[in-house]
């Protein structure tokens, strides 16, 4: 894959909001914007919090983390009418099956839509919508909503605290703007190639392959006088491993430690003379 200039990645992170409907308990309000932060966005509303100052409080602080950007910055709203004035594609994040409601999609297709949603859509706004930490969204918060969303955890339990389910949505969102982008998955090093990890070269190869053999002579594991295949097995072995620069140098450290380990015992229990 190929990175792309951080502004084009972005673009599309900024017109996703993430909303807390009556959050009553400060750590979550920190967990949730560190969440967010975490996977590349910035927008978390809070609808009506049970706290006064939710968000300024110290659990709210510690949980944040690195995070305490987001979460000074978090939007504080009456209702959720207000927080999804600007919203242009609503999922509400629900455990519970709905008999009446929007219809119905798992997490992954939800981040899919809501990646489509805004690649299509000028000026779009995607927003994820969870309710309180008892007992969710209420049937008139979803019917503000246009999609429904699950995720599809165990039936037997599916209770997620609303930080964690916030961090699973915020993932497969961040995981499905990213795939479209063909941007960066893993950690990229920008520095000089490690000259450790090159191949080592023939001559680096024979050295070791003497050494090998001394050392298996010293441990009483090769027998010069009787060596049978034992050597050009050794030596197929080492040859089709590849071996790199830094395991050369490993092998040659282990050889070092076996000639001298023998030595150490010959030295202590030498043989007799007839």
């Amino acid at each position: 894959m190929t990175s792309l200039p951080q502004s084009d990645l972005t673009e599309s992170f900024r017109r996703v909001r993430f909303i807390m409907v009556q959050p009553s308990h400060p750590g979550n309000v920190g967990a949730a914007a560190r969440a967010i932060k975490t996977m590349g966005f910035g927008e978390l509303c809070l609808v009506s919090p049970k706290v006064e100052g939710i968000n300024q409080q110290p659990e709210a602080i510690s949980l944040a983390s690195g995070a305490t950007d987001v979460l000074a910055e978090a939007i504080v709203v009456p209702t959720l009418a207000d927080a999804l004035a600007p919203v242009t594609l609503a999922f509400a994040l629900t455990a519970r099956p709905r008999f009446l409601g929007p219809p119905p999609s798992d997490i992954r297709e939800s981040a899919d839509l809501a990646r489509q949603h805004l690649d299509s859509v000028d000026h779009g706004k995607v927003a994820v919508v969870l309710g309180t930490e008892r007992s969710g969204l209420t049937n008139e918060d979803i019917g503000l909503c246009h999609r429904l969303c699950h995720i599809p955890a165990n039936p037997e339990y599916s209770s997620l605290n609303v930080s964690q389910a916030l961090q699973l949505a915020a993932w497969e969102l961040r995981y499905a703007l990213l795939s479209a982008k063909n941007a960066v998955m893993v950690p990229m090093t920008d520095g000089k190639p490690d000259p450790g990890a090159a191949p080592a070269d023939g001559a680096r190869v024979q050295a070791l392959m003497e050494h090998w053999e001394e050392a298996l002579i010293w441990v009483k594991f090769l027998d010069p006088q009787h060596p049978k295949k034992l050597v050009p097995r050794m030596r197929h072995l080492l040859t089709r491993s590849a071996l790199s620069n830094d395991e050369v140098d490993m092998l040659r450290g282990v050889c070092t430690a076996m000639i001298k380990a023998g030595r150490i015992a010959y030295e202590a229990n030498p043989p007799r003379l007839p």
